[in-house]
Parts: structure tokens; sequence; C-alpha cells
């Protein structure tokens, strides 16, 4: 910001007096500059040392529109700092084509949680997992010849710095670093690495010492984190990622103790139900992390959101990103999680500073009771009761007081006298969201995708039968396989019937054979190399085969993830007649066509009601590959919208030319998980589920 000053002076002369005006201009800096550092207990902000408090939020899983009021009930929430990833595949989807438009505009979002008085902790990654599509990464890296990904390989480091400087100018553009007066006080480079890097082996090791060395160049004048990087290069600070991180210990005496990622549930896939994590476990493994010494916890999510378009990752991540956090998908509070938590943050803050100043001395009652007192010189004492066990409430006697502490729960007493809180003793209220349908009269349209053929315009073929992702770039779910076969030329083989015989690594597959619907098939229980087998006629001259091929999410997990194949990939592909007799048509001439063809003319956009044909009347049902549409008025008021899609098989759908994602409410959840809930037991991911039997996501 510049401020100009006008200085008027008056020059006294024998004959007159004259007025002269000068301009000055200082070049004023919108605040001052916030210097963050880092000691072996805590995140050193302007010289104080701080108990931080921060909470997920990822931009693209909401709406510009929601994001002020989502940070506003975090900041309610007693938080002190809003976490986001950066989702390099959604800004870079094609090679130096970039967009930070919409809910992409990560530095409007930065800023609304600067104009809320609150920090930022950004995690640049640019590998992020998060459960997004291809764990962040654009598939147009792995077009690249000679290309290895998250290993010693110049080609990829060469991407990853180009991006990662990108964004980090982008930000220092915008004077966002702390050290420029702005609110991000953390940067994180890589994410997770060393829970794969062995795989890798040395050229692992190199890699993550390069990514130190490349975000130091950076000068960003704020701390770097590596989550899940025991070996973490100085200066990097290693944190914990997990349900529990109280007994993490960072690599070095010099770094605090903190916990990137404290999952506030889990993520959901199609095929299973929805899971929850109580929050007096969540809250207990908070006061527990504190306790031993930990000065910054981040909860993954805070609110979860929603996997718009194609970025849910998996494969067959749902497109819900609920994540049963505080706020809720639609930005919701989520009661009684969001309310007992912001006790708990509160009980934190009133001990912050013989938190991070004091000394904690731990004395062991036996029976899992613990005590755990901060003493400071000059700052009142804190106290912690801690009962691990899994079983036996307690009377606890300390300092000549008894206190009522249940199973597997902690008091908090901030000055060693008076409870203030218990993780276990829930008193926010409890809340239930209701859905009401809007009572709009739909009026269906509908219009069938038209079928694909070898001679489409965009389709080009091969001799042999080729990997999807590598194919199709990820530009679409979907990749059509056709080639046609004479059975003249094998009379001996033909029978009226014969059996299609495809080995495909998914992850769905639709077959037609003469432009007649025989099947589908998708993969089930995590396993996506399947093979699909159907009977069909067969006519005798000339057959035409077309398999469309479809992904749903791309893996974003794992060592070497970025190689999983999907797809016919090599096949084969068999025709199977009279006496089992094989014609093998992997060899054929196949041709292929990318997407559907009703992408390709946008039926999805509002400006194609009138220029392409739509049927009304019947709807036709059971039949694959239909468009429908229709147009509703928006319901008075600010309650969010959902779309109910029971008795929908699967597709995607779309508002006003926006996909809101992928749906499948045809999937059914499993059984697993849905049995009794105590918070007592060590939490996992395959407990405390919800809607065994039902759709894994209707709305």
């Amino acid at each position: 910001m510049i401020l100009c000053v006008m200085l008027i002076i008056t020059i006294m002369t024998t004959t007159r007096t004259l007025l002269l005006l000068l301009i000055v201009c200082f070049l004023i800096s919108p605040s001052l500059a916030t210097n963050v550092t880092y000691d072996g207990r805590a995140i050193i902000i302007n010289g104080e040392r701080r108990v931080l408090i921060s909470g997920s939020i990822h931009y693209p899983r909401s709406t510009p529109d929601m994001w002020p009021g989502l940070i506003q009930k975090a900041k309610e929430g007693g938080l002190d700092a809003i976490e986001t990833y950066i989702f390099w595949n959604a800004h870079e989807p094609t090679k130096r084509e970039y967009n930070f438009n919409g809910n992409l505009d990560f530095i409007k979002f930065i800023k609304i949680v600067q104009d809320a008085g609150l920090f930022a902790i950004l995690r640049i990654g640019p590998y992020v997992c998060a459960e997004w599509n291809y764990g962040g990464f654009p598939v147009w890296l792995h077009q690249i010849s000679g290309v290895e990904m998250r290993t010693d390989n110049e080609i990829f480091k060469a991407e990853m710095q180009n991006f990662t400087t990108l964004i980090v100018n982008m930000v220092k553009n915008e004077r966002l670093f702390a050290s420029q007066g702005g609110p991000i006080i953390i940067a994180q480079i890589e994410n997770e690495y060393g829970n794969i890097m062995d795989k890798y082996g040395s050229a692992g090791k190199r890699y993550i010492q390069w990514c130190a060395n490349m975000a130091e160049t950076l000068n960003i004048g704020v701390p770097w984190i590596m989550c899940q990087q025991a070996d973490a290069p100085p200066p990097m600070i290693n944190t914990c990622n997990g349900f529990y991180c109280d007994k993490f210990t960072p690599n070095r005496p010099t770094s605090p103790k903190m916990w990137t990622e404290n999952w506030t549930g889990w993520f959901q896939n199609w095929g299973q139900s929805k899971p929850h994590r109580p929050v007096e476990d969540i809250a207990y493994a908070v006061a527990n992390f504190f306790a031993s010494g930990g000065t910054l916890q981040n909860y993954y999510m805070y609110h979860g959101g929603t996997n718009f378009g194609r970025t849910s990752g998996g494969p067959y991540i749902v497109t819900s990103y609920d994540y049963d956090a505080p706020l809720d998908e639609y930005g919701n509070i989520r009661q009684p999680k969001w309310g007992h938590l912001e006790q708990l943050h509160n009980a934190i803050k009133v001990m912050e500073k013989v938190l991070v100043y004091g000394v904690a001395n731990t004395t062991n009652l036996g029976a899992g009771l613990t005590v755990t007192k901060y003493i400071a010189n000059g700052i009142s004492d804190g106290c912690f009761l801690i009962n691990a066990n899994q079983s036996t409430d307690t009377n606890l006697t300390y300092n000549g007081k008894i206190y009522f502490v249940p199973s597997k729960s902690i008091s908090i007493l901030p000055n060693c006298e008076k409870e203030v809180y218990n993780t276990a003793k829930v008193n926010a209220p409890t809340t239930l969201i209701v859905t009401k349908p809007t009572g709009s009269i739909f009026n269906w349209r509908w219009r069938p995708e038209i079928l694909t053929t070898i001679h489409e315009k965009g389709a080009f073929s091969n001799n042999s039968l080729l990997e999807q992702i590598l194919t199709t770039g990820d530009t679409s779910d979907f990749l059509w396989y056709m080639t046609r076969i004479d059975l003249n030329k094998f009379r001996q083989y033909w029978s009226k019937k014969m059996k299609l015989h495809v080995n495909t690594k998914g992850h769905i597959i639709h077959a037609f054979v003469n432009k007649h619907f025989i099947g589908s098939q998708y993969a089930v229980n995590g396993v996506y190399e399947f093979v699909f087998e159907q009977t069909t006629k067969i006519r005798k001259g000339h057959n035409y085969i077309a398999l469309l091929s479809s992904t749903n999410g791309l893996a974003n997990y794992g060592a070497y993830f970025d190689l999983q194949r999907a797809g016919i990939d090599g096949g084969p592909v068999n025709l199977i007649g009279y006496g089992n007799a094989t014609i093998n048509l992997t060899s054929n001439t196949w041709t292929y066509k990318i997407g559907l063809n009703g992408e390709d003319e946008k039926l999805y956009l509002p400006s194609q009601q009138h220029s392409i044909k739509w049927f009304s009347g019947h709807l036709p049902i059971n039949r694959p590959l239909i468009w429908y549409k229709t147009i509703f008025e928006v319901p008075e008021g600010n309650d969010a919208l959902v779309l109910d899609l029971q008795g929908m098989g699967k597709g995607y759908a779309w508002v006003n030319g926006h996909s809101i994602g992928r749906y499948w409410p045809s999937f059914i959840a499993d059984d697993e998980g849905c049995g009794p809930c105590d918070y007592r037991h060590e939490y996992d991911s395959n407990r405390c589920r919800t809607d065994c039997g039902k759709p894994s996501q209707r709305w």
C-alpha cells in the first residue's frame, strides 16, 4: 500500500508569502511481518511459544461462497489455524496451462483465513494423497517418457520444482507468508513419504534430501515440515499422522512435537458403510497429545466437503468426503463433535503458557492411572488426570480431592484443583440433520448416448490392447475398445451363440456386440483385475465388438501407485465357440475413442437445452448410457440443497453445467463394522460404522 502525505510549507518573503506544496509518498507494508521460528518445545511466533490447534479445510472440496462461513465456524470452534493442501492436477491439468479460478482460487481462500484472524498451514506437497485422484499428480506427468515419480529422477524433480516454485511465488506476490505479514506460518514439502520410502531404496533417500534442499532454496521465511518422515533432513521438522500421536517423538531434540493429521473419521469407498469416530476418542487423543508434550495438532478433516467432478481417488472413493468431521459435508455444525472439541480447546488454551514453558512431571498410580503436572515459575500449574483403563471407571484422589474419571478419559485441571473438562463427559447437544423434499415436480427429458463406431471422428487404431490411463490421459473415465471380426474366416469355430471372454484391469466394463448391449461388470472387494464373460448371439460374416471400459478414480496412495494400470490392458480378449474352440482377438486391429459422445457434445451444459434434440414421455430404465435432464426452482432459504439419487444406478451428475461428482447408489454397503460402538476401545477405521446394507452414498 502506498500512503501519500501532503506537506504545506509557508515561506515568508519581503514581498509576499509563498505556499510550497510537497507530496511525500511512503511505501507502507499492509501488515507487520510475523517472526516464526521454533525450538524443541513449540512453534515460536514473535518470540512467544504457542500451543496451536488447527483444522483441515480443502478449498476445492467446497465452494467459494462457503469459505467464509466454514472458516468462521472453525474460529468459533477454537481453532488457531486452517490447513490445506495444494492440488497440482487441479491447477495444472494440462502441462503449463493453469487454473486458479472459482474453487481453485487458493489465494482468495488464504486471504479469507487471514481476514478471520487465523493462521494458515500450507501443505504444498505436491503429492498430497488426500483420497484425491492420482494423489494430486497430473496424469500428463505419467505420460512423459523416462519419468519416475517420487524418486531421484531428474524429469520428475524438474516438474515438481517448477510447480512448487510457481505456488511459492504466487504466495509471495500476495505477501501471504508470515515473514511478509501474511497468515502462513508453516509449509510442507512432500507427504508421508517415509511410509513407503524403503521401496525406493537409496534413490528414495537421495530424493527426500533433494526435497529438503529445494524447499530451503525458496526462502519462504517460515518453517518447513515433512509428515511421517522419521529421517527428515534438517531443518525440516518431522511430524506425526494418525489416530493417536501421544507417543510420537521428533527426530531431533530441537524440533517441537507436532501432529499434522488427527483423523476425525475416515474416508469411504463404494460398497462400504459410513465410518464414524466417537468424539470421546478424539478428545482423549488430543488431550493425551498435549499432556505428553505436543504443542501443535491439526484435525484432518475439520470440514471434509465434496469430491466434485472426477477428483475422488481410490479407486472407488465415494463422492462425499464428509469424513465425519466437526463440520459436515455441507458445512453444518456436527454436534456433539464440534461442541465437545470446542470446550476441549478452551481448556487447553487456559493452560497454554504452562504447557509451552513449564516442566512436566508424571506420576504413575497403577491400574492405568497417571497424573501429569506442568509447573512453571510465575505461571499457574496445569494437571491432566489420565485413566487409560478401557473398562474401569475410577474415583481418583489427588491433592486431597476426589475426581471421578471415567474409563479411557482425561480430566483437565488448569490450576490442578478444579476440573474444567473431561474427555468422556459430553454435554454438548446432539444435532440430527433432516432432509425435506422441496416439493418440486420434475419434468424429466432424456437422450440416449450415441454408441461410438470404428469410423467415429477422433477414433484411432492399434494392433494391440492399450492401457487406459496412458491412452486417455485421464481426460475422461471412458475408453472405447472396438474391433471387427469376419467369422466367415473361422467357420469351424462359429456357432449361433458364442462366449465373449475379456480380461480387464478394471474398473468397470460394458460390452456391446453388433450394437446390442450384452452385459456389464465391475470390480469388487478391492480386486480391480477381473474376467468378464458373457454368452452372446453371433452372426456369420462380420461382427462388431465394442467394449466400454471405465475408471472410477485413480489410485492415490502407496509405493509406485502411479504405475497401477487400468482398462483392457493386453487382454486377452477371446471369442469361444463350439467345443471351446477359441478365437484370440487380442492382436486384432482395435479402434479407440476417448470419452462419450455426450461428453464431446457437452450435453450437461444449459446451453444445450435447445440445440440438441431431447425426448420426453416414457423414461427408459435399466438401459445403459442414457442422459437425463430436468429444470427446477431453487427453494428459498440458505440451507444446503442436496440431490437424492436413490433409485439410480451409476453415473455422473451436473448442476448448471458444473459436475457435482459421480453417483452409484445401486452399490450397496457391506455389513462390515456396523456393530455396537464403544469409544473406550482403540479406534480403527473398521469400527463404529453405520448404514450397512444401504447405498454407500445416496445424497
